[in-house]
């Protein structure tokens, strides 16, 4: 059976640490389904796992495209799959780790081969979704697609989304367009989903520590050496969180204070905690804390490995 483990959890709370863990204790190579990890261009602001530690041991789908070429989850199945099928080959256990639910329900349950959602749509649906969530997107399909209204879950942001981004795009209800999409089925996979988390105030304090560490790394500076390089700053990725909020702040928009700018990313890295934790606790019951259930996240890949 083609084992994959699934570590999933907010954004902060080592998933990093534990999936190197895991992969040297267990013979395993890591694959990325962070959506900002994809990108050459970021590092201090996505948290990016070392040259050391990518060293240890294999990573996949980090640093292999530019943000002048954005990747959607569409793109994400296309990519990762060949790369886990060939790991499996080489008879290794994958460890699929991230916090990038839409990228990793696409890849894990299969989805719809559509038409790509224009630039403009797309970014459209990221401003909205990151200020105010799901329910203008809900409001819209019971509006104008009420059959994909009813058969959607609204805790699934990434269909209610990509239904939304349809009608926006075509003027056309999703549903109407569904059947003559081309399905991508789910993979063969034997899958165990771990999932990390911490109480949401001592998460709270890690992202502050964090934030603050970022800023004296350098990731200022590393926006404004893409500034300098010529990218816009309007590109995709350079529109997510930490990146955004420097560029704000470079064009005066929180004055000149770096307090209010910590206190900006930390308050949107808190909300996009939430989403994430909102998202997965529809996908995985059982939540583990990385700092003390160590014994049993390795005792759950073990048995999970002897499982035929």
């Amino acid at each position: 059976m083609k084992k994959v483990v699934i570590l999933s959890g907010p954004t902060a709370t080592g998933k990093t640490g534990w999936a190197i863990k895991l992969a040297k204790a267990f013979d395993a190579e890591v694959v990325n389904f962070d959506s900002l990890l994809f990108y050459r261009e970021l590092t201090i602001g996505t948290a990016k796992p070392t040259v050391a530690e990518q060293d240890s041991v294999p990573h996949h789908l980090v640093d292999i495209r530019s943000i002048r070429e954005p990747i959607n989850a569409a793109d994400f199945t296309i990519l990762a799959g060949p790369v886990i099928e060939s790991i499996h080959q080489r008879g290794k256990m994958v460890i699929l780790v991230g916090g990038s639910g839409f990228y990793l329900q696409a890849l894990v349950e299969g989805m719809w081969r559509s038409p790509t959602t224009p630039p403009e749509i797309e970014a459209k649906s990221d401003a909205l979704f990151a200020e105010v969530g799901i329910a203008p997107f809900l409001e819209v399909l019971e509006k104008h697609d009420r059959e994909s209204f009813h058969r959607l879950h609204a805790n699934d942001h990434y269909r209610v989304r990509r239904a939304v981004e349809h009608f926006w795009a075509t003027g056309t209800p999703f549903s109407s367009a569904r059947d003559a999409f081309t399905p991508i089925p789910p993979p063969d996979w034997d899958l165990l989903h771990l999932h990390l988390d911490l109480p949401k105030e001592e998460h709270h304090a890690l992202l502050i520590r964090r934030t603050e560490l970022m800023l004296e790394q350098g990731l200022i500076a590393e926006v404004e050496d893409l500034l300098q390089q010529g990218y816009s700053g309007t590109e995709k990725p350079l529109q997510s969180i930490g990146y955004k909020e420097i560029l704000d702040w470079l064009n005066g928009v929180y004055g000149q204070e770096k307090r209010a700018l910590v206190e900006r990313i930390v308050i949107n890295t808190r909300r996009l905690a939430k989403s994430q934790r909102t998202w997965f606790k529809k996908k995985q019951k059982e939540t583990f804390d990385p700092r003390y259930d160590g014994e049993v996240l390795m005792a759950r890949v073990q048995d999970f490995i002897r499982r035929e």
